[in-house]
């Protein structure tokens, strides 16, 4: 059975609004630079600031951004490729990696879960139910009922 056909029969409606209250869709990363060529950070922050829905401020440092974005909107990994494709030279140290793969994972991971319906999980079986008597199966006889009690 098709999700859209068990969501149909339990009587689930699921309207486009994708912005979930409490989801944590607000997101706020850090984004580092190598430090040659210097004045990247700067020429990144005018960048991004272009983008409606981000919010960028400076890092801790010379070489880092604080970016503020609705992870529906962006994700990390979509930010900082544009910044790559735009020739900007991001920090690639181990620790920095492996903290760019798991968030990029995350995030990915959050996504998908709120743009995809709410499961079934009370009403199941209901759904179910209605599926299997809506079908012929084998508990259907189709011998008349008079010849049914001949003996």
């Amino acid at each position: 059975m098709r999700r859209e056909t068990a969501y149909k029969l339990a009587g689930r409606k699921h309207e486009s609004t994708l912005h979930h209250a409490g989801s944590g869709i607000a997101k706020v990363r850090e984004i580092r630079f190598k430090d040659f060529p210097p004045g990247q950070a700067a020429q990144a922050r005018r960048s991004l600031a272009a983008l409606r829905g981000v919010q960028v401020e400076p890092g801790r440092d010379d070489s880092s951004l604080l970016v503020r974005y609705n992870v529906l909107d962006y994700t990390l990994e979509l930010l900082e490729s544009c910044l790559i494709d735009a020739g900007f030279h991001l920090d690639r140290t181990l620790l920095i990696r492996l903290h760019r793969a798991l968030i990029y994972y995350v995030e990915d991971t959050q996504v998908h879960n709120l743009r995809s319906p709410e499961r079934l999980i009370k009403q199941s079986h209901e759904v179910y139910i209605k599926a299997y008597a809506a079908h012929p199966h084998g508990d259907h006889d189709d011998t008349p009922p008079d010849l049914r009690e001949y003996k």
